[in-house]
Order: structure tokens, then sequence, then C-alpha cells
């Protein structure tokens, strides 16, 4: 709907505040959509693969974070445009690109030119259809962006310190992040495809790119929502995040003292979540003004607070969580694995795991192995856990049914594989520090784009009850 909206308004050479307002809740809905596919996509690599992650910087879930990155950087435009009348050209162009990273997603997922745990219903003659509409709606919308592109006249000026300027920083890192992955997920096929050769790109790779730069973008969150449109100061924004600053450097060193001294970038993911999830509160602060009016005052300034306000207040806190956990299960985990037969047990991070007993049998459309391990930590007994290893002869597919034990601070997750018959069953155990926060963190991510459509929606209302009570003062005085 936004890619019809944006060729719609290059048709027409008619781009303004009016169409930002028009097209924005399309974006948001678009948007909450994608973070809800890619959590979803996480959680099911997490609970149903048994290879103990969520996310491998696989070219599918890369495909999935592509158009996700540019909705992103289109739905923050977007909000410029609405207030400044500017940027018209470059948020055509993000309406563009997001969509057709979602038709390029659909072509990796589908066509079969990639090997993954994600792909599915791979058919060549499906992919070079998709592949036809991938070039028609690429290179028509491109085409007609070229002609008419230089008609799009920006009518809003800002200076260099302004909301403006920072949330056109945020673009361009965001577009910058988004080409790196375009660059790791398609730089293989392009190799494969001109030589013999094949080759990988995988974490490594994105974590030395990817990572960094969307950490310098995180130290923007909290400064961008403080500054004025048009002209700001940065000083006293500075001053007022002072506290976020001190909690953001106590929460590094404390990171750095209590968990593996040696990952560096366990302490700096951490510090990043904790600055942003503080400036998020202390953004909120200042708008009620929490401290320097009566609590009663600031309750009712809260009320009246636009959805759209507590929309980006809410999607940036649950970014701040989102990095927290992110940081937790990639930075501080912890994994082993053996080879164990029933009564044998292994140990990790003050945990027994012992395999009690493994039982095979046929479910509906599979045969399975389920294994129950008894988990113990000290002298403290935990319970069971029952993993399973299934296998379906109709697909000659397997998936495995991990066993987990989550708490707020962490799960313990397990999962084993194909026994062998000297050794017995290989068991992989993993920690994941505060892995349940991943789901909660990017629930309320979505949650603050869903407040930011009701906004729209509340305001539409709004307008539509004065104009009734315009027209029927008028009745009245007529």
């Amino acid at each position: 709907i936004t890619f019809s909206f944006a060729v719609a308004a290059l048709i027409e050479g008619r781009v303004d505040a009016r169409w930002a307002r028009i097209v924005r809740p399309w974006a948001l809905a678009a948007w909450s959509f994608l973070t809800v596919g890619i959590a979803l996509g996480a959680a099911w690599a997490y609970y149903e693969l048994g290879w103990g992650g969520w996310w491998a910087w696989d070219p599918v879930e890369n495909a999935s974070l592509m158009p996700w990155l540019a909705g992103t950087a289109f739905i923050h435009s977007l909000r410029v445009m609405e207030k400044r009348d500017t940027l018209k050209a470059w948020t055509i162009l993000l309406a563009l690109m997001t969509f057709s990273l979602s038709l390029a997603g659909t072509f990796l997922v589908r066509s079969g030119v990639l090997t993954s745990v994600h792909a599915f219903a791979v058919d060549p003659e499906r992919g070079v259809f998709i592949l036809g509409i991938l070039i028609a709606v690429i290179g028509g919308s491109l085409a007609l962006y070229g002609l008419r592109a230089s008609h799009l006249k920006p009518t809003g000026v800002f200076s260099e310190v302004s909301r403006e300027s920072t949330l056109l920083i945020n673009n361009l890192f965001i577009g910058a992040a988004c080409a790196l992955v375009f660059f790791g997920t398609f730089y293989p096929l392009f190799i494969t495809t001109v030589s013999d050769e094949t080759i990988t790109v995988g974490a490594p790779f994105f974590n030395a790119t990817f990572n960094p730069m969307m950490g310098v973008l995180f130290i923007l969150v909290p400064v961008s929502g403080m500054l004025a449109w048009k002209r700001g100061k940065l000083k006293p924004v500075l001053r007022k995040l002072m506290p976020a600053l001190a909690a953001a450097l106590a929460a590094g060193v404390l990171a750095l003292w209590i968990a593996d001294r040696t990952r560096i970038a366990g302490a700096l993911g951490t510090a990043l979540a904790v600055w942003v999830g503080i400036g998020v509160l202390i953004d909120i602060a200042q708008r009620l003004k929490l401290g320097d009016i009566p609590l009663k005052a600031s309750l009712s300034r809260a009320i009246n607070l636009p959805l759209g306000i507590w929309g980006m207040a809410v999607a940036h806190f649950g970014l701040a969580i989102t990095v927290f956990a992110i940081t937790g299960v990639s930075a501080w985990k912890q994994e082993t694995s053996a080879f164990l037969m029933p009564g044998q047990s292994l140990q990790i991070a003050g945990y027994t795991v012992e395999l009690d007993d493994v039982r095979r049998f046929d479910g509906a459309n599979y045969v399975a192995e389920e294994g129950r391990f008894a988990i113990s930590r000290g002298q403290r007994d935990l319970g069971e856990l029952v993993a399973e290893r299934r296998f379906y002869p109709v697909r000659q597919m397997s998936t495995t049914e991990s066993a987990i034990r989550t708490r707020g601070t962490g799960d313990l997750y397990i999962s084993f594989g194909e026994p062998s018959r000297e050794r017995g069953w290989p068991v992989h155990v993993y920690i994941y520090p505060f892995a349940m926060w991943l789901w909660i963190g990017s629930a309320i991510l979505t949650l603050g784009g869903v407040l930011s459509i009701a906004d729209r929606g509340r305001r539409a209302l709004t307008a539509r009850k004065a104009a009734d009570t315009t027209d029927a003062a008028r009745g009245a005085m007529s």
C-alpha cells in the first residue's frame, strides 16, 4: 500500500505533508507486522530447530531484516516530511525500496537459489516468475523515480542542530546498515553465479560491521527525541541526559565486573541499552513535568499526551530492552556438549544435567525420540525437562523440540541429536542470559507502532467530532 502511494505521488507530482499524514498509518502497520514476523521467526529458530540460537545471519533472516531496516528509516523520514515538508525525494525512495526488498526476500525464500533452514516451497519456475515481478516493480518504480524525483522540491528548512538533522543521520546510518546486510546476503550468490567459487559471508562479517554502526545510531536515539524541531539547542538536552549517561557508564562497568571481563561488547551493549532506556524515561518525565508541578497535573498531562509521543517512547524503550537481551544471549552465553548414556550427567554454570531415560514412540505423522533430563543446582532439585528429536518420513525432514527452563535471568536450553551406539546421545546444553526479554522487547517495540497508529485514529475521530459540532452550531444559528 505504501509503495502504491509512493508511485501515485510520483505520477501526480504531489508529495507534501498531507501525503505523509495519509501514508504514515499504513507504513506503521506494515512495520509492526514486519517486527512481529521477525520476532516469530527468531522464536521458531530458538524453540524448534534445536541448534541453540535465535539469529545466525542466515540469508533468509537477512531478507526479513532488510525491509524492516528500510521501513524503520521510512517511518522516521515520514515524520520529518509531515512536520517540515522536506526530505521528499528521500522518503519516496525509501517507500519504493522497502517494498522492493520485501519482494527480494520472497524471491530468496521461494526460488531455491539458496539453502536455508528458513527456506520453503523451493520451485525454480516459481522463482523465475517472482524474478520477473521483481524486475518490473523495481525497474519500473526506479525509472519513474528517476524521471520525477527532480520535481519533488522541499520547502522546509532546518538548522544543523535540530530533530530533523538527527533523524536524517538516523536515516543515513540505517540505510548504510541495510546496504551492508544486502551486500553480505547477495555477494555469495553473485560470486557463485559468475564463477565456480563458493564463499560464505557469515556472522563475523556482520558482527564487525553492522553492530558498531547500529551502536552509534543508538547513541542518537534519546538526543533526537528531546531536540526541538527546526532549530534546537544541544547543550540543554545533553545536560538533561546526564543521569542517563551516568547510569549507562555505571551499568557498563558493572557488567564488565560481574560478567566475563574479556567481553567488552557485553559491557558496551549493556551501556547502550541503559542509555536508551533511561533517556526515554527522562524525555517522558520532561514532557510530563514530573517534580516541577503537582502529581495530579502531571497525570493530566500524561492522559492528554498524544498517543504518537507514547508510541515513540514505548517503541524506543522496547528497543532498549531488546538490545539488552541481545547483549545477554550473545555476549554472555555459555555452552557445553557431551555424549551421555542414561544415568550420566554434565555440568554447566552450576547446573547438573542428567540424562534419565530415552524413549522412542510413534506420533501421528512422525517418529520421535524423547529424552528426559533431571536438572539440579547444588543440592536443589529443579525438576525434569523433556527434549524431543522428531523425524517426518513423508517429508524426509528432522526437527527438534528443545527442552528449555525459562527464567527472567536466563534460559537453560537442552537439545540432543542422533545417538552413537558406543558413546550414547550427543547432548548440547546452553545458558542464555535474559533470553526471555528478546520476546518481551519485541512485543513492546510492536506496541509502540500500534500506539502510533491509534494516535492517527484518535486525531481523525477528534477532527470528525469537531466538524460535527461546528455543523450543528451553524444549523442552530440558521
